[in-house]
């Protein structure tokens, strides 16, 4: 084959192309008696999820101090001396050497004590909040091309 029969030739495919498509098809092509198929493949997402820790919540309780000032109202006694003149009455009973009279005096006073009462409550749980993350992926898949050639009587049955 000589360089002015690749011309030649080309020039031949671009007069004929259906002969050309045929020697192609024959080439690559599978020829069945009757009936014929192809297996159509495509790709398809396989997504997965795992739980990963973020982070942590920690609760604890702190003691603090609180000067606290209560009023409390609390009494005793007084004893008040009154002294009177007396206009000099007569009396029957005589002078004694010693008399003695005894008023007990009372007095509150305050004793502080301390107890522990509950006054609140703090609890914490978990809760699992769903949403929806975006996920972008380029899938191929195959597609049946059908092409006619000639006096071909097609019906797509799909």
């Amino acid at each position: 084959m000589g360089f002015f029969d690749l011309f030649n030739e080309e020039e031949t495919r671009k007069e004929n192309p259906k002969e050309v498509r045929k020697v192609d098809r024959e080439a690559d092509a599978e020829f069945a008696a009757e009936d014929a198929h192809l297996d159509l493949r495509e790709e398809e997402l396989d997504i997965h999820k795992h739980r990963a820790e973020t982070g942590d919540v920690e609760l604890h309780k702190d003691i603090v101090e609180e000067e606290k000032v209560v009023n409390v109202p609390v009494s005793h006694d007084q004893v008040i001396i009154e002294r009177r003149a007396v206009d000099h009455e007569p009396t029957d009973e005589p002078i004694k050497e010693e008399e003695t009279v005894h008023i007990p005096v009372t007095a509150e006073t305050v004793n502080v004590e301390k107890h522990t009462v509950v006054t609140g409550e703090v609890s914490a749980h978990k809760r699992a909040v769903e949403e929806t993350e975006q996920v972008r992926d380029v899938l191929h898949k195959e597609v049946a091309e059908v092409e006619a050639h000639g006096n071909a009587d097609i019906i797509n049955e799909d």
